[in-house]
C-alpha cells in the first residue's frame, strides 16, 4: 500500500496521554507524528482545571522524574498550589495545583512544538492500516494513509462518545467536539474485548454573579511545592515562586433545599432512567448519585474553583451531574451565595467505549498485534494524571520498538557489508522494552492492576493501592526513576547534574546525622526546641511538622540529651523533627560546599539565627531535609518493606510461557482456567494478582511450570546425546 507520509511513531489523540507519548518518542530520537481533531485544544482540561491530588500527585512526580512534561507545564500554569495531607505521614503527602485552563493548552503546545522530531497534525484518524497481526499505520478521513512502525491510540472519551443532559442526548467526544465514531468501529473489527464506561462534569458559573462573602476561603500554600524536580529557585531567590498570580478557592455545602430538589428530580437523571448504559466512577460520583447512595447525609461539600486568571468561569468541584439543565439551575440557586449565579455551561455525563486492559501487556502493547499501543481513558482509567503516566510508558515502549525494528532492518540489509545504520540520527541503540513493577512506582501499580485485573469502572489511583507506599513517596520519585529517564534519553545534562547534586546533599546530610554525636553547644541549642515541641499548644517549627504524630499533655518525658547521642538517634524519636535539629546542624552545613544551595536559601534574608524559636525554611530545603528524616526515622519499616519487595520481585522473576496451557493443569477450576487464559499473565506474580486466582492455584501452576522445565531440560540432554 502506498503511504502519503512516513513516521516512526504515530499518536492518535492529543490529550494528556497523547502529549506525553509524543514528547517521549520524539525526545528519544524518533520521527513522531501527533494527530488531533483540533490543534487549538491540545491537552484540553475537559473536567477539573487542576493537576495532582492524593496519589495523582505521586503519578505526576513520577512522570516528571522519568523526563515527562506534565509537571513542568502545571508549574508554569498553576494559580494555586497546595501540598495535601501534611498532617499525616510522608507516604501520603501529595501536591495539587489549580491551573489556568486556557494557558495550560497554550503552554503544552509550546512545549511540544519546541521538541525536534515532533510534528503535530490536525486530521481525523478513521482506521488502522493492518497487515495480518501487524499495525503499519493509519487511514485519515481525507483519504491519506500514514505509515508508522508503531501506533499509539489515546482517544480519551471520544470513541463513540455519547453525551447525556437530562432527557437530551447527542454524540460527542466532549461538549462541542465530535465523537470518533469511524475509528471506534474500526477498533471493534480488531476483535478486542470492549466495555462501555461513563464519566461526568459539573456546571460552570460566572464568577461575577457569585457572592463570595458567603463561602469559606481556601488559599494556597504561601511557599508552594512544585510538581517538577526541574522547577528550582531563580538565581538570587531563596525559594521557587510560581510565575502566575495566585488565587484562592472557596468551600461551600449543599442545603436541605438542594437535597430535596435532587430527590424530587432524580427520576429524570439518565443514570436512573436506564438511558446510560456505561458504568461510572465509584470514587467520583455525580451529586444525584451521592444523594441516593448516602440518604442519611444531610449535606455535601463542594468547591468553587476559578478556571483561570483571564476568565470569570468557575468550576463547581463536587457537583458533577447529568440532570436536566433547568434542574441544575435550581440546584445552583439553592446554595446561599449562588442565588443569582449565572450558569455558563451545564453539567453533563458522557459514556464512551474502552478496551478491556487485560488485552494489553506490561508495555501497554495490544497482545494480539505488533506495533499497536493504547494509553489513557481508552484503557479504562479516569483522570489526567493516570492518562499521562500511561502515555509516557506507551511512548517510551513504542519508541524502543521502532528502534528495534530499525536495528533488525540494519542487520538484514548489511548482509556482511558495511552499510549505514537505518537508525535515525542521535538515536541510541535499542533495548527490548521498559517496564516498571509494583515496587518501583505508582505507575507500575496502575499498569499492573489494569493488565492483571481489568476494570469494570473508570480506574482511579489511590495511595491505598500501593503495598509499599512508604517507599513510593513524592520526595524520592527522582531517586527511584530519574536514572531510568537518563538511560532512555529523556533527562538532559542539566537536569542530570541537578539530580546528582541533590543526591550528594542528601547522602552528605545522612552521613553527618549517622556519624556525629552531640556536643555541649548542640545540647544547649536543641534542649529548648525539643522541650518546646512537647509543651501543649507550643508552635510547631513548620506547618508540616505535625506529620510525626500528635503530642498529648501526658506524653512520657523523653530521655535527656547526652553527649553520647548521635543526631540520627535523636531524630528517631517520634517527637523530634529535622527542623528542630537544623539550628545545631547549620555550622556543620556551612563548612561543606555541597550544602551551598541550602545555606544560601536559609541565609537569604540575613544570617539564619541559631537561637530557639520558629524559623522560616524554604519549601525546597524542607522537602529535601524531610527525605533524609524519613529514611532515618522509618528505617526499620523501610527495611521490612525491602524484604517484602524482594519476595515480590522473586515472583515476578518466574515467567509463564505464552504457550502455557492452563486447561492442562488438573486441579484448576473452570473459572480460574477461563480467567488465566483471558489475561495470559506473563509471570507467576501477575497470576497471583488476578481476581479469583487463589494462592493454592498459583502453587499448582508453579508445580506444573517446574515439571515442564525439567522435561525441557531432559529433552535437550537427550538431543545433545
Amino acid at each position: 500500500m502506498p503511504f502519503s507520509e512516513q513516521f516512526d511513531v504515530l499518536i492518535v489523540g492529543a490529550g494528556h496521554a497523547g502529549c506525553e507519548a509524543a514528547a517521549a518518542s520524539a525526545r528519544m530520537g524518533l520521527r513522531t507524528a501527533l494527530f488531533t481533531l483540533n490543534m487549538d485544544l491540545i491537552a484540553q482540561m475537559s473536567c477539573n482545571p487542576a493537576i495532582g491530588g492524593v496519589a495523582k500527585g505521586h503519578l505526576v512526580r513520577e512522570v516528571d522524574a522519568l523526563g515527562g512534561i506534565m509537571g513542568e507545564v502545571a508549574d508554569a500554569c498553576g494559580i494555586q498550589f497546595r501540598l495535601l495531607n501534611t498532617s499525616r505521614g510522608p507516604a501520603v503527602w501529595s501536591p495539587r495545583a489549580q491551573c489556568d485552563k486556557a494557558l495550560y493548552r497554550v503552554e503544552m503546545r509550546k512545549k511540544l512544538e519546541s521538541i525536534p522530531n515532533l510534528f503535530i497534525k490536525q486530521a481525523e484518524v478513521i482506521d488502522l492500516v493492518r497487515n495480518e497481526d501487524r499495525i503499519e499505520g493509519v487511514l485519515l478521513r481525507d483519504g491519506r494513509t500514514i505509515s508508522a512502525k508503531a501506533v499509539i491510540v489515546t482517544t480519551g472519551t471520544f470513541l463513540n462518545g455519547l453525551i447525556h443532559c437530562g432527557e437530551q442526548q447527542y454524540t460527542a467526544g466532549r461538549s462541542g467536539e465530535p465523537a470518533s465514531v469511524l475509528l471506534g468501529e474500526s477498533l471493534k473489527k480488531l476483535g478486542l474485548r470492549e466495555c462501555r464506561l461513563k464519566t461526568g462534569t459539573p456546571p460552570r458559573l460566572d464568577g461575577r454573579t457569585i457572592d463570595w462573602s458567603k463561602f469559606e476561603e481556601q488559599p494556597g500554600d504561601s511557599d508552594p511545592t512544585p510538581f517538577s524536580f526541574r522547577s528550582t529557585p531563580d538565581d538570587g531567590a531563596s525559594t521557587w515562586r510560581p510565575p502566575l498570580r495566585q488565587i484562592s478557592c472557596h468551600i461551600a455545602v449543599t442545603t436541605p433545599e438542594t437535597l430535596a430538589l435532587i430527590r424530587a428530580n432524580v427520576h429524570r437523571s439518565p443514570m436512573y432512567t436506564g438511558q446510560i448504559e456505561g458504568i461510572g466512577p465509584r470514587y467520583c460520583p455525580s451529586i444525584e448519585d451521592k444523594v441516593v447512595r448516602f440518604p442519611d447525609k444531610t449535606s455535601h461539600q463542594f468547591f468553587l474553583e476559578p478556571e483561570g486568571l483571564n476568565t470569570h468561569e468557575v468550576y463547581i468541584n463536587g457537583m458533577s451531574t447529568s440532570l436536566p439543565m433547568e434542574v441544575q439551575t435550581q440546584i445552583v440557586h439553592s446554595i446561599p451565595g449562588l442565588e443569582n449565579a449565572e450558569m455558563l455551561r451545564p453539567g453533563y455525563a458522557i459514556e464512551y467505549d474502552a478496551i478491556d486492559p487485560t488485552e494489553l501487556d506490561r508495555t501497554l502493547r495490544v497482545k494480539k498485534f505488533t506495533g499497536l499501543y493504547l494509553a489513557g481513558q481508552i484503557n479504562g482509567t479516569s483522570g489526567y494524571e493516570e492518562a499521562a503516566c500511561q502515555g509516557l510508558m506507551a511512548g517510551i515502549n513504542a519508541a524502543l520498538f521502532a528502534k528495534s525494528e530499525y536495528a533488525a532492518s540494519s542487520k538484514q540489509q548489511a548482509a556482511g557489508s558495511a552499510t549505514d545504520s537505518l537508525l535515525p540520527a542521535n538515536c541510541s541503540l535499542p533495548t527490548a522494552y521498559f517496564t516498571l513493577d509494583r515496587t518501583e512506582a505508582y505507575t507500575g501499580i496502575l499498569i499492573d492492576d489494569l493488565i492483571s485485573k481489568g476494570t469494570d469502572e473508570p480506574y482511579r489511583m489511590f495511595t491505598s493501592r500501593a503495598e509499599f507506599r512508604l517507599h513510593l513517596r513524592i520526595d524520592n520519585a527522582d531517586q527511584r526513576l530519574t536514572a531510568h529517564g537518563r538511560q532512555l534519553g529523556l533527562i538532559d545534562d542539566c537536569a542530570w547534574a541537578a539530580f546528582e547534586a541533590k543526591q550528594a546533599r542528601l547522602t552528605a546530610l545522612q552521613s553527618i546525622l549517622e556519624s556525629t554525636r552531640l556536643t555541649d553547644a548542640d545540647i544547649e541549642i536543641l534542649s529548648h526546641n525539643i522541650e518546646q515541641s512537647q509543651t501543649p499548644g507550643a508552635p510547631s517549627m513548620t506547618a508540616s511538622s505535625s506529620w510525626v504524630g500528635s503530642h498529648k499533655a501526658n506524653t512520657p518525658t523523653p530521655p535527656a540529651l547526652t553527649r553520647s547521642d548521635l543526631f540520627a538517634q535523636l531524630l528517631k524519636r517520634p517527637s523530634v523533627t529535622i527542623e528542630q535539629l537544623l539550628p545545631a546542624l547549620m555550622p556543620r552545613l556551612q563548612t561543606n560546599p555541597v550544602f551551598a544551595p541550602w545555606t544560601n536559601a536559609l541565609n537569604f534574608s540575613g544570617p539564619w539565627a541559631l537561637g530557639p524559636g520558629p524559623r522560616s525554611i524554604p519549601a525546597f530545603v524542607r522537602n529535601e531535609l524531610k527525605t533524609v528524616e524519613t529514611q532515618i526515622k522509618f528505617a526499620g519499616y523501610l527495611a521490612q518493606q525491602q524484604k517484602s519487595m524482594a519476595r515480590l520481585r522473586a515472583d515476578e522473576g518466574r515467567p509463564i510461557p505464552a504457550s502455557f496451557d492452563y486447561a492442562a493443569c488438573s486441579g484448576l477450576s473452570r473459572e480460574m482456567v477461563e480467567k488465566l487464559t483471558r489475561v495470559q499473565p506473563s509471570t507467576l506474580g501477575q497470576a497471583s494478582r488476578i481476581a479469583g486466582v487463589t494462592p493454592a492455584a498459583v502453587s499448582l501452576i508453579q508445580c506444573f511450570l517446574e515439571i515442564h522445565k525439567r522435561k525441557a531440560i531432559q529433552k535437550r540432554q537427550r538431543n545433545a546425546a
